[in-house]
C-alpha cells in the first residue's frame, strides 16, 4: 500500500506567492526563463534554472549554476521568501483550466515505493536528465519541484478534500499569466492529517507516475545516496521522500500529443496517401480542422487539406495494452513502413505538438513548408495509462500530456 506522509514544507509569504510561483524547469528554455523571470526577484526561476543570471553562453549543467542556485535557495529564506512550516502537513492544491477545477493532495511519497513498484511509472527515463535533477538535489537538499501523480479515487480522501475547501478559505489564490487558476490550502487539523495518512495507506494500493518521471527517478537515487552517508540510518529521515501532488484519476484528463513530420519520404502526395489507405479508412477530407472524436480516429493535415482516417481492425488489439495504442497504430503502420522513421526518441524528421496548442498549430507548421504531414490522436485515457503501468509495461515516447502544469514555489519539501 502507498505510504504518503504530511511534511514541513517550506513555503512564499501570501503577499509574494505569485511571484515565487512559477512553471516547472522542464517546460520553458534559457530564454524563456529570463522573460519569465524579469522584474521577479523573488521568482523560483533563479533558483530552478540558475543559469538565468549569467551570460547566455552558459551551459545550465556547469558546476557554477548549481552553486549559484544553493546560495540562492539559502537568501531566500534569508530574506523570508521561502518560510519554514512548524509543523507537519498535508496540503490541498488544485487547479482551475475552462472551468473546470482538480483538487490533489500535496504530501511525501516515499522511494521505497518507487524502488519496489508501488509507485509504478509508465515512461523511460533518460541517465542525463536524472543526473541533472540529482546533482540540484545535492546543492539544495530539497525537492524543490513537485511531481504529479494519481492514484484510483477514493472517496473517504475525496470528502476530506471537499470539506476542506469547501469550509475554509484558501491560503493561496491566484491565477497565472496564462490564465489557469491555482488554489492551496494548508490542512492544519492534526487529526485530519493523521486520517489522511491512514486512508492513503489502507485503500490506495499503488500510485502512478502522471508527470515528473525524471524526478521521480532523481529522488530515489538519491536517497540511496544519502543512506550511504548516513551510519545511523533509520529509514525515517527525511531523504527517503519526495514530495508529490496526489490527484485522483477521475478528476484528471490527458491532452492528445499530436505529431509533424518534415518530408514524405520521397513520396508524392498522392502515393502516400495510396500507401496509407491500405490501413486506414479515409472518411472525410475538408478545408476545415478535423478532430479525432474517439479512439482509433485520426486526423491528418496534407497539401492544404484535412483529412479524417480511420484504422481499420487489423491495425489494433485492444487485448494488449500497447498494441491499443493509437501511438502505436501510427507507427507501426505510417510512421515506421512509409515514413521511414524508426526511433521516435531520436530521429529529427518528426517533432511532437502539445494538444494545448490546438489543431490549428498542426497546419500552421505545414501551410509555412516547416512540415510536410501532420497527424492528430484522440488523447490516451486515464484507464490506459494505469492498465500500461499496471501490466510493467512502457508507453512510446510523447503519448500524455498534462495541463496544467504545476507550479512550482507553492511548496518545497526541505532533506536536511
Amino acid at each position: 500500500m502507498a505510504i504518503i506522509k504530511p511534511f514541513k514544507g517550506l513555503r512564499p509569504p501570501k503577499a509574494i506567492v505569485e511571484e515565487v510561483a512559477c512553471l516547472p524547469y522542464d517546460v520553458m528554455n534559457s530564454d524563456e526563463a529570463i522573460e519569465m523571470a524579469s522584474g521577479k526577484k523573488a521568482s523560483l526561476l533563479h533558483i530552478t534554472r540558475a543559469e538565468i543570471e549569467f551570460d547566455s553562453d552558459t551551459d545550465p549543467h556547469d558546476e557554477k549554476v548549481y552553486s549559484k542556485a544553493k546560495s540562492n535557495f539559502k537568501a531566500f529564506q534569508e530574506k523570508g521568501y521561502l518560510v519554514q512550516d512548524k509543523e507537519n502537513h498535508y496540503y490541498i492544491y488544485a487547479q482551475t483550466m475552462n472551468g473546470k477545477t482538480q483538487y490533489g493532495v500535496v504530501g511525501d511519497a516515499a522511494c521505497e515505493d518507487y524502488l519496489n513498484g508501488v509507485i509504478k511509472k509508465h515512461e523511460l527515463t533518460r541517465p542525463d536528465k536524472e543526473e541533472d535533477r540529482k546533482i540540484l538535489t545535492r546543492h539544495l537538499e530539497a525537492n524543490i519541484e513537485p511531481v504529479f501523480f494519481t492514484y484510483r479515487a477514493v472517496p473517504e480522501i475525496d470528502a476530506i478534500v471537499s470539506d476542506i475547501v469547501t469550509n475554509n478559505d484558501a491560503e493561496y489564490d491566484f491565477t497565472a499569466e496564462d490564465g489557469f487558476g491555482h488554489h492551496f490550502w494548508v490542512i492544519e487539523d492534526a487529526a485530519i492529517n493523521k486520517k489522511l495518512e491512514e486512508l492513503f495507506k489502507e485503500k490506495v494500493p499503488c500510485t502512478y507516475v502522471a508527470d515528473g518521471h525524471h524526478r521521480t527517478a532523481a529522488a530515489a537515487g538519491m536517497s540511496k545516496e544519502f543512506r550511504k552517508k548516513n551510519p545511523n540510518h533509520t529509514g525515517n529521515e527525511a531523504y527517503n521522500y519526495f514530495m508529490a501532488v496526489h490527484f485522483p484519476d477521475t478528476q484528471l484528463q490527458i491532452i492528445d500529443y499530436n505529431r509533424v513530420v518534415k518530408d514524405l519520404n520521397g513520396l508524392e502526395p498522392s502515393e502516400f496517401l495510396e500507401k496509407i489507405n491500405k490501413h486506414f479508412e479515409i472518411t472525410k477530407t475538408s478545408s476545415t480542422v478535423i478532430k479525432p472524436e474517439k479512439l482509433h480516429d485520426f486526423s491528418m493535415y496534407l497539401n492544404g487539406n484535412w483529412y479524417g482516417l480511420t484504422a481499420k481492425n487489423t491495425t489494433f488489439n485492444d487485448d494488449n495494452p500497447i498494441d491499443s495504442l493509437d501511438v502505436s497504430v501510427l507507427s507501426k503502420f505510417v510512421l515506421e513502413p512509409v515514413l521511414n522513421i524508426k526511433d521516435l526518441r531520436t530521429d529529427t524528421r518528426i517533432e511532437f505538438v502539445g494538444g494545448i496548442r490546438g489543431l490549428s498549430e498542426l497546419s500552421k507548421r505545414v501551410d509555412s513548408g516547416e512540415m510536410a504531414v501532420a497527424f492528430a490522436l484522440y488523447p490516451v485515457s486515464m484507464n490506459q495509462l494505469m492498465n500500461i503501468a499496471d501490466t510493467n509495461n512502457i508507453m512510446p515516447p510523447k503519448v500524455t500530456w498534462f495541463e496544467p502544469k504545476l507550479r512550482s514555489g507553492l511548496v518545497i519539501n526541505k532533506l536536511d
